[in-house]
């Protein structure tokens, strides 16, 4: 993992000057914004530029260079500390950028966004999500080296490189910080190194008002390897860059574990009224308070977005420096592809994530009739992709043998000693276990895709998308290619109850700009689901999931599964071609859709069942498709959906009803609370006669019994 630094240091005026002047610049860029957070920007300029002048193997020219350390600002409200080391540094950021910090159409909105701006690595500012994605990426960069070059001695892979980033107090004081600083810990991530701004200081001021644990001792009790760098050990504030830098190099050297340096700064410093506030924290100086700060610097307080030639000359000779190091970082990257040809092709194919040509003829089709849960066949479905397809892995949080998300015969991602009988493994398996931690497992499913490399999924149960939600979101915001395996997918888990029993999370998660949510109805659908998620690079999907089962349509009698990648097709229809009514299920409802059409059809009423494994790619499909499986003409409509109506509302229209659960579980067999809570077909079919009632009247009147 060799990188820039050297053990020599010397801290020059320029330096000192560099440094000031990105305090210069997050006091203007604040004040000019109106809105802003100066302190943090302020106080962590040494850091922030060691890190990008001194410490970081990086290439301004070129920010997705493979074998860059990557640096995540998880305190991403300090946007500033980011944005300024990218002007400086050269990577395209513009001293216009930086004026134009928060504003319409900027490269420096207030908050950090992954496919932005350059340098960016990932979308940062709920708290906590940064050091999560840190994590994945370390993950994801010692999984990677397992795949392409498991042999090279350490540290001289161009595979090796380091993972750096800054949290705040916020990051640490939420939940998130707990669950991946212990995988972190466990997995011992050498290849991490976290910078913990210890200032004192959150919005509400003082942090001793909410939180008086002792940090560094929580991360030595997580097994890193903790060190403290006080600036006020003297009872003087006095920066000591060497004090840091030192520690960063003796982190670097500790390899069998992740290093936490617990950096104590004083946020806003030298602000002579407002240091070591919260009034500094997430607002504008004033005008007064940065003009007596400048003075405090020597610097001229009638200059805005000074930026000195002889400053901005030297910090960008980090250019050269990025440059060279890329040069022979390239040697060693063309001696392993000159060495390696079968494994290079593969790495250029996933970079690009382009699957593999013929990948889809090892998925299995699954024999008619034979009654099959979705969560089993996704597992079937695992195995049989998992040989030509190694850039996929994932694991489950705590769930593997109810999630049905562990291929068979591939060893767990752990170190030696940790391995189990029952999960055998290796620092560069493949099999994830993130034990009962849903919300740290998505922060880390982010970064292992944000890094690259790899493609990453994880299980838990549908109602526990919940604890994961935040980092679903930014999944979606992200566009990243994450793939969440939810099982037990609704009130038919049975017997655990109402607590466990997802009422309204389909809809809820459905809400999510840009998440797909896939619930298949068979385990044919569910096999077309996995490959059409696969073969979308640009954007998230859960797979909603059954645990009971389900039976597997004979596709000789019914529509094909093909229809699963066009979110929604016509899987039986009118015995006459005509229907009167339309039958729109998912997942384990569509059977139930299939009987209550068989008696609508006896009874002279030509029927079509639509089954929609996936609302948003229905959605995708043009207006021509869509009319014909859901013809306006056909205005009786009923939607049957184990979970809340809500958006149903939307396809069903005034003339449709819906088979719904508008309230919270029970707990029972699952076969007893489908017929208890109305999910038969002898209620699918009295809501098809109601609707059918309805459309003739032309929309008018209201029914009982939903």
């Amino acid at each position: 993992m060799s990188t820039q630094s050297d053990k020599s240091f010397e801290w020059t005026d320029l330096d000192r000057r560099a440094v000031d002047t990105i305090r210069v610049l997050a006091m203007d860029a604040v004040e000019e914004a109106g809105s802003g957070h100066p302190g943090t920007a302020m106080s962590l300029a040494p850091a922030a530029y060691l890190l990008f002048q001194r410490v970081m193997r990086h290439d301004p020219t070129d920010p997705d260079w493979t074998g860059r350390d990557r640096f995540v600002l998880s305190a991403g409200h300090s946007s500033l500390t980011l944005y300024i080391q990218l002007y400086l540094a050269g990577y395209g950021l513009t001293l216009d950028d930086l004026k134009h910090l928060r504003k319409w159409g900027s490269l420096t909105p207030g908050h950090p966004e992954h496919g932005h701006t350059a340098g960016v690595e990932t979308t940062t500012g709920p708290l906590g999500q940064g050091l999560g994605n840190a994590v994945g990426m370390a993950m994801a960069a010692r999984r990677e080296r397992g795949l392409f070059d498991p042999e090279a001695a350490a540290g001289e892979s161009p595979f090796d490189h380091y993972i750096y980033s800054i949290v705040s107090d916020g990051d640490i004081e939420e939940g998130i910080s707990h669950e991946v600083s212990a995988i972190a810990g466990h997995q011992k991530l050498g290849n991490l190194v976290v910078i913990y701004d210890d200032n004192h200081i959150s919005i509400e001021d003082d942090t001793n008002i909410a939180k008086s644990e002792d940090v560094a001792a929580r991360y030595e009790a997580y097994g890193w390897h903790v060190q403290r760098v006080d600036w006020t050990a003297d009872g003087e504030y006095k920066e000591d860059p060497e004090a840091l830098y030192r520690a960063i190099e003796a982190a670097r050297e500790v390899t069998d574990r992740p290093s936490f340096i617990a950096l104590r700064t004083i946020i806003g410093w030298p602000s002579p009224n407002k240091q070591n506030t919260g009034k500094i924290h997430g607002s504008a100086l004033g005008a007064d308070e940065v003009a007596a700060t400048k003075r405090v610097l020597g610097w001229n307080p009638d200059q805005t977005f000074e930026v000195p030639e002889d400053v901005l000359e030297h910090t960008r000779k980090v250019i050269d420096r990025g440059r060279a190091a890329r040069a022979e970082w390239e040697q060693a990257y063309e001696a392993w592809r000159a060495a390696n040809a079968e494994r290079a092709a593969e790495f250029d194919r996933i970079r690009a994530r382009r699957l593999p040509d013929g990948w889809t003829a090892k998925l299995p089709e699954f024999e008619a009739g034979k009654g099959l849960a979705t969560r089993a066949a996704s597992g079937e479905v695992l195995n049989a992709i998992g040989p030509v397809l190694p850039e996929l892995w994932g694991g489950s949080a705590d769930l593997a043998e109810s999630n049905n998300t562990t291929m068979k015969g591939e060893p767990s991602f752990i170190p030696d000693e940790y391995q189990t009988k029952a999960f055998p493994g290796g620092r560069y398996g493949r099999t994830l276990h993130f034990g009962i931690r849903e919300h740290g497992m998505g922060a880390i499913l982010n970064g292992i895709t944000l890094h690259g490399g790899t493609r990453p999924y994880g299980g838990t149960f549908l109602v526990f998308s919940d604890y994961m939600r935040p980092s679903v979101r930014l999944a979606a915001l992200m566009k990243l290619p994450v793939t969440y395996v939810w099982t037990h997918d609704s009130i038919g888990l049975g017997e655990d109850g109402p607590t466990h029993q997802p009422v309204e999370h389909l809809w809820a998660l459905r809400a999510i700009p840009g998440l797909d949510v896939v619930r298949p109805a068979d385990a044919n659908e569910t096999a077309v689901a996995w490959r059409t998620v696969l073969e979308h690079t640009d954007r998230p999907a859960g797979l909603a999931l059954t645990r009971q089962k389900v039976p597997t349509f004979d596709r000789s009698e019914f529509g094909s599964a093909e229809g699963t990648a066009k979110g929604g097709y016509v899987l039986a229809d009118a015995s006459n071609g005509q229907p009167e009514v339309i039958l729109i299920a998912t997942g384990s409802e569509v059977q139930i859709a299939v009987e209550a059409r068989k008696v609508l059809e006896e009874a002279g009423t030509p029927t079509r069942v639509v089954s929609m494994p996936c609302v948003e790619w229905f959605e995708e499909q043009d207006d021509a498709y869509k009319q014909q499986v859901l013809p306006p003409a056909v205005r009786a409509r009923v939607s049957v959906e184990a979970g809340i109506a809500l958006g149903w509302r939307g396809y069903v229209g005034e003339a449709g009803e819906s088979v719904s659960l508008e309230h919270f579980g029970a707990s029972a067999d699952y076969q007893t609370l489908y017929e208890q809570f109305g999910f038969t077909a002898e209620r699918v079919v009295a809501a098809a006669h109601a609707s059918i009632a309805k459309a003739n009247a032309g929309g008018r009147g209201s029914t009982t019994g939903n």
